[in-house]
């Protein structure tokens, strides 16, 4: 084949009877290559790209090789690029350029070969992070309010303020009438939120006010509010969630974004204050729902990370009251409390079906009751919504678990479907034993003991006592670990299982996160040694661990599979497994663990043209991130290159780095599977 008309890319025949491996670098020395941009990056899709989808992956048939010319001689001779990975890497490096709007790039050969661990590490870091961070002022709130899960008639940006910020009231009345443009909706939320007040906004979604920052504006000397950074997970989840910033906040505070990370403590702080909760995520339609709580391990890591110990005292500080806050006004307190056990539940509040969710989401759920009434699925599912249909006690309780479910952070999974807000679930009993620890620690240690509460951060019961005192919360977590032991652990499993409150019995499921009992440190060491002999076998597979043993893909009429079921591993659960195995001393397991989940992600990220996605399937090697249940999966389908990852996921690669040594990094940066890796002879490290 003739050299393009343009003379950036040249084509030889022979190439097209071989077909190169993703990973097939060349030994040539190092060079560097001069292009142009359209010409190349034409040539590069319609020989490479074969299926059309805008990448280059081990799904495409194409020859896998292409010739450049070369920087060392001005473009009189070609080099070779070959193999999907590097074809892959010089397609992102062309798309950057041409969105930069260059005729032409140089680009250097190290970049199209470079090692996968380090170039994932470079992209979460310095793309990746940047891509998800948001800020609710004039500068962003017309990206950061956008709702891709907004299925209403009038779907615009739109802001919902506490009424007691009056000053962030003004400011964003002050940019809606400036910004026509924006078609910015500026709405007061309600004192006392009832269910009434609570079928209006759902009925107008947007996005909750969130902490600002007062600054100067350099050319005028004004002073002005800017809204305080934040990370969101990615695709169509554009918001401030609770427990995926818990764990994205872990890697980037590797990549030592404090600043940042900061930032999200004091907008979790700032939601407790107003909201009485930190929302599943930061949209009206989520004020009466939370989500699985890390606030004072979160805060604990973040002050440790801090250079000004004066500055990292005062945030631990406001963090432990807010946390003090919620854990009584929304885990010990009606409905979520369960007297008779001593737990909590995910059972909030709430009326109406999930407003983030398409009516076809519940189609079959719906349509038995739509068909007895006449109506379509779609009718029946506004007029109950909006609490013309009162009678069926059936339904009621489908969706107060359905909305435990969410809460929960794990739907969708048959664990917890049609049973969650009766479930007294090991995860959440866990991390409230964490905050009853921490804030036990944090009253000794950084506040004196006893503390004064001040009014915002009160809780009812704090008007008679308007103290705390150490000792009291370190007597609640011993007493949650016996209610943990009696109703929660199963000595023939080895494992802990979730207890039904109201059947008054310990449910068969088996799930990862009985794992936390060792994160959170409530297990015996004879309890952690049987977690680590009987339970770890059952959950390991190829790329870590599953989210549950049971395979029940195809049982429940409302949906086709679970994504928080079996086969599906998701970096929440290896991230908890992780730290507990180091914390009791298994090292070596965390290190496998950690190793495999690590090795899936590099090898997809080198095999499909860079992608990171939410979850991948753990039990299989060849394409574990084509998962497409539920919600689909976040990360999928970019053209050229991808731009944010996956939060969570992007934060579990770079935490998960720490903990491996230098053999067991190189060895990533081949692909190199576990079994293979734990067989090589070692070679220092």
């Amino acid at each position: 084949m003739a050299i393009g008309t343009d003379g950036g890319a040249c084509c030889k025949e022979e190439s097209r009877t071989h077909r190169r491996g993703s990973h097939d670098l060349t030994a040539v020395a190092q060079e560097g290559f001069l292009v142009e941009v359209d010409s190349t990056l034409h040539t590069l899709l319609h020989r490479e790209d074969v299926d059309g989808d805008g990448q280059i992956t081990i799904d495409d048939v194409g020859h896998k090789i292409i010739y450049l010319r070369t920087s060392s001689s001005r473009g009189f001779r070609t080099s070779d690029v070959r193999g999907t990975y590097m074809l892959s890497n010089l397609l992102q490096e062309l798309v950057v350029a041409k969105e930069n709007e260059l005729k032409s790039v140089s680009i250097p050969q190290e970049i199209l070969e470079e090692n996968p661990v380090h170039r994932l590490q470079r992209l979460i870091k310095d793309r990746f992070w940047a891509n998800l961070e948001r800020r609710l002022d004039e500068a962003a709130i017309g990206v950061a309010a956008t709702d891709d899960k907004d299925y209403t008639e009038d779907p615009r940006p739109r802001i919902y303020v506490p009424q007691d910020v009056p000053e962030q009231y003004a400011y964003y009345k002050n940019v809606a009438g400036r910004r026509p443009e924006l078609q910015l909706d500026v709405q007061l939320i309600p004192r006392d939120l009832n269910d009434d007040e609570y079928r209006e906004i759902i009925k107008k979604p947007g996005i909750l006010a969130l902490d600002m920052e007062e600054t100067t504006d350099p050319t005028t000397g004004r002073t002005q509010l800017r809204g305080l950074p934040f990370i969101v997970p990615g695709g169509c989840f554009n918001e401030l969630y609770n427990w995926d910033s818990y764990f994205i906040a872990l890697g980037l505070l590797v990549d030592d974004k404090v600043d940042t990370v900061k930032a999200l403590v004091k907008n979790f702080i700032f939601e407790i204050q107003h909201y009485g909760l930190i929302p599943n995520a930061n949209r009206s339609y989520y004020l009466l729902r939370s989500q699985p709580p890390f606030l004072t391990d979160l805060a604990r890591r973040t002050s440790e990370k801090m250079e000004d110990p004066a500055e990292a005292r005062e945030l631990l500080q406001q963090a432990t009251l807010a946390a003090i806050k919620e854990y009584y006004k929304v885990w010990m307190s009606s409905p979520r409390y369960d007297d008779a056990t001593g737990l909590s539940r995910y059972r909030p509040a709430g009326v109406a079906s999930p407003p983030e969710c398409t009516t076809e989401h519940f189609a079959g759920i719906l349509e038995p009751y739509a068909t007895s009434r006449g109506m379509s699925v779609e009718n029946f599912r506004k007029a109950y919504d909006a609490g013309k249909i009162v009678d069926e006690p059936v339904l009621d309780e489908y969706f107060l678990h359905d909305r435990g479910v969410r809460e929960s952070g794990h739907d969708i999974s048959m664990r917890v479907e049609h049973v969650c807000a009766d479930l007294a679930t090991i995860d959440l009993n866990c991390l409230l034993y964490k905050y009853e620890v921490d804030i036990g620690w944090a009253i000794g240690t950084v506040f004196a003991d006893p503390v004064f509460i001040p009014v915002p951060f009160r809780a009812p019961r704090h008007g008679v006592d308007p103290y705390e005192t150490a000792e009291v919360w370190f007597q609640r977590a011993a007493q949650r670990k016996q209610a943990i032991d009696r109703y929660l652990w199963n000595e023939e499993q080895g494992m802990y299982l979730d207890y039904n409150t109201k059947t008054k019995t310990q449910t068969t499921f088996e799930t990862a996160t009985s794992f936390w009992a060792l994160w959170c440190g409530v297990a015996s060491p004879r309890q952690a040694e049987m977690i680590v002999a009987k339970a770890l076998p059952k959950f390991e597979r190829l790329g870590g661990l599953v989210s549950t043993t049971r395979d029940l893909k195809g049982l429940q009429a409302c949906h086709e599979a679970h994504q928080w079921g079996f086969p599906y591993g998701w970096a929440p659960h290896q991230v908890m497994a992780w730290d507990g195995l180091r914390q009791y001393g298994y090292v070596k397991e965390a290190e496998r663990l950690t190793y495999k989940w690590l090795q899936m992600i590099t090898k997809v990220f080198v095999d499909f043209n860079g992608t990171v996605v939410e979850k991948y399937d753990v039990t299989q090697t060849l394409d574990p991130h084509k998962v497409n249940l539920d919600y689909g999966n976040q990360g999928l389908g970019f053209k050229g290159y991808a731009k944010e990852g996956f939060g969570w996921t992007n934060a579990s690669y770079v935490y998960g780095l720490q903990f491996l040594s230098g053999r067991a990094k190189r060895a990533l940066g081949v692909c190199a599977p576990w079994s293979v890796y734990s067989h090589a002879t070692p070679r220092g490290g």
